[in-house]
């Protein structure tokens, strides 16, 4: 059973590695063909497209793991405004609409 999961751990580190590689490859082959051409910016090696990779992973968070994840303020905020009574909802209205402008659709028009 052990052995069974060290195999499973190993298929996907190699599977990892992989990935890894050709996502540099592609940033590496984009860059060079794309890069030099248009603002006439210097050739990259293969461990330059990785570090490419690494920070844009650290500043834009992409490649995400849990998809949807990032989305919980929207589900929380949907989550209390069914909560809110009528009358809170047009407070809130109100106080955004001084903030942000129009908030809630055609309905908040209407009523003012």
């Amino acid at each position: 059973m052990k052995r069974h999961w060290v195999l499973r751990g190993l298929k996907f580190l190699l599977f990892a590695a992989l990935c890894v590689t050709v996502f540099s490859f592609v940033v590496m082959r984009l860059w060079n063909w794309l890069m030099p051409a248009l603002f006439g910016w210097h050739l990259i090696n293969f461990w330059q497209a990785l570090g490419i990779l690494v920070l844009s992973k650290i500043i834009f968070g992409g490649l995400r793991g849990h998809p949807g994840r990032h989305m919980y303020w929207r589900r929380r905020m949907m989550e209390r405004w069914e909560r809110m009574t009528p009358e809170e909802r047009e407070k809130f209205r109100q106080g955004m609409h001084g903030r942000c402008g129009s908030f809630g659709g055609p309905t908040a028009e209407r009523k003012a």
